[in-house]
């Protein structure tokens, strides 16, 4: 198959990528910068598309981030390919800080107490969609399904990790469209300049070939 790998990762490679990509975070950092810059869009469709993908990480629907990004973007119509790359925000290294940002501000705004410490947040997570399985079986068989547990992760965790996800998410996805407008916008009037030097100088190279090329020929 085209594009695939010689030798497949394992999934102890896969997550230690997720933690330390191949290169480093610097170079992935880079290459993330340089394919949004390149994209074929208006300047303020590519900023729109990051900032989307941006509010996206602040929201506690891990597996979705990409599905939700792509349909704020399409709503804020902006660029969808610009908000799936800017979900890079949000990797292993981000998510224990944007987690603790968004509960901190949810457990103000709700006035919650009983919320789940920070180092256990995404142990819940793991609990909750491993209790939503169960549950789903249960239908087909007969185990007893348990929803006084997702209760309590609803109260604790999702719930004032989603309310209070809105303003940060808000306020780094309009800091990321202030910094992404300008910076796509000289990047793009950059390459269009080296284009049409180039071009300009194809131009010229080409014309003296046909100049010369004319001057050396017989006369009739």
């Amino acid at each position: 198959m085209v594009f695939k790998r010689r030798t497949p990762r394992t999934w102890l490679q896969f997550i230690a990528e997720g933690f330390w990509p191949r290169g480093g975070w610097n170079r992935a950092f880079y290459y993330v910068v340089h394919r949004l810059r390149r994209l074929p869009d208006p300047p303020h469709r590519i900023a729109r598309g990051i900032a989307a993908g941006v509010f996206v990480c602040f929201t506690p629907f891990f597996g979705f981030h990409f599905l939700l990004a792509a349909i704020l973007a399409f709503i804020m119509q902006g660029n969808i390919l610009a908000a799936l790359m800017a979900t890079f925000v949000g990797n292993p290294l981000t998510f224990p800080f944007i987690a603790a940002i968004s509960l901190e501000v949810g457990s103000w705004i709700l006035d919650h107490h009983a919320t789940v410490p920070i180092h256990r947040v995404f142990g819940a997570f793991s609990q909750a969609s491993q209790e939503i399985w169960h549950n789903l079986q249960s239908v087909f068989n007969d185990d007893l399904a348990h929803w006084d547990r997702l209760q309590r992760f609803w109260y604790t965790v999702f719930l004032p990790y989603i309310v209070g996800g809105i303003i940060p998410g808000i306020i780094f996805g309009t800091i990321s469209y202030a910094l992404a407008l300008p910076a796509v916008k000289a990047y793009q009037a950059r390459r269009v300049k080296k284009l049409r030097e180039r071009y300009e100088k194809r131009r010229i190279a080409m014309a003296r070939a046909g100049a010369a090329k004319s001057g050396s020929a017989p006369a009739e």
